[in-house]
C-alpha cells in the first residue's frame, strides 16, 4: 500500500510550529526523563505515522466530531480534482478515535519538522491541544497535539452529502495514492478499536462508496484500486 509520504520536490518547509508551553514538557526535565510530547492522530496517521515515536496508544478525544470536509490537492488529489480528507469538527457530543504519539528528546523536533510539511505546508491545517482518553485508562487523560483543518484555510471544501462525498472520493488520486485507500485504511482503523468507536459519517460514506463503486469502475479495476 501506498504511503503519506513526502516527494522531494515538496515546496521548501516553514519553520515547524511550535506546541502549547504546556504541551512542550509532558513529563518535567528534572525526573530523569527528556522533554516528551504527545500528538494525536485521527486521518492518516492512525496507519502510517512516518515519524520516529517511542510509545503509541490507542483512544479518542471528546467535544471533536471526524468530517471529510478538507480538499487534499498533494496526497490524495490534485489541483483539479481535489480529494476529501478528515479535519475536526467541534462538537459538544462528538468523540473521535484515532491514535496518540508520545515523542520525546529528539524525536519531537524532527517529528514537528516532518509534520509541518505534511499536514501544515501541503495540507492547510492548524494546530491544536487536545485532551485525549487512552482506551486502556480512560482515567488518565493526556494533553495532545493535533492537526486540525479550518475553514480559514484555502483547501477547506466544508460539508456535503456523503454521496456527494463518496463520488468525489471515487474519483480522486494524489501522490500518496487514491482517496478510496485513505478512506477504507480509516474504516479499518474503526472496526479494530471495537463496537464502542462510533463515526456515522465515516460509515455513511463506506455505505455509499460501497452502492456506487460496482457502477463506477469494474470490479477488477475496483480492487487495483485498494
Amino acid at each position: 500500500m501506498k504511503q503519506e509520504s513526502v516527494s522531494q520536490s515538496t515546496p521548501p518547509a516553514s519553520p515547524p510550529p511550535s506546541p502549547p508551553p504546556e504541551l512542550s514538557a509532558h513529563r518535567p526535565q528534572d525526573d530523569g526523563h527528556p522533554p516528551a510530547l504527545w500528538i494525536f492522530g485521527y486521518g492518516s496517521l492512525v496507519w502510517r505515522p512516518d515519524f520516529a515515536y517511542s510509545d503509541s496508544r490507542v483512544g479518542f478525544v471528546r467535544g471533536y466530531s471526524r468530517r471529510f470536509w478538507q480538499g487534499d490537492t498533494f496526497h490524495r488529489g490534485s489541483d483539479k480534482m481535489p480529494g476529501r480528507v478528515v479535519t475536526l469538527l467541534e462538537d459538544r457530543e462528538g468523540c473521535t478515535w484515532g491514535v496518540a504519539y508520545e515523542v520525546q528528546g529528539d524525536q519531537v523536533s524532527e517529528a514537528l519538522k516532518y509534520l509541518n510539511i505534511r499536514e501544515a505546508v501541503l495540507g492547510g491545517y492548524d494546530t491544536k491541544e487536545v485532551t485525549f482518553y487512552p482506551q486502556d485508562t480512560p482515567d488518565q487523560p493526556l494533553k495532545a497535539l493535533a492537526y486540525v483543518a479550518t475553514p480559514q484555510n484555502p483547501g477547506y471544501l466544508g460539508p456535503a452529502p456523503e454521496e456527494a462525498i463518496a463520488t468525489q472520493i471515487l474519483a480522486c488520486r494524489g501522490s500518496s495514492g487514491h482517496n478510496l485507500e485513505y478512506l477504507l485504511r480509516l474504516a479499518d482503523f474503526m472496526q479494530l478499536c471495537g463496537p464502542q468507536a462510533q463515526d456515522e459519517h465515516l460509515a455513511a460514506i463506506v455505505d455509499a462508496v460501497g452502492t456506487m463503486l460496482p457502477c463506477f469502475c469494474p470490479t477488477e479495476q475496483a480492487l487495483a484500486l485498494v
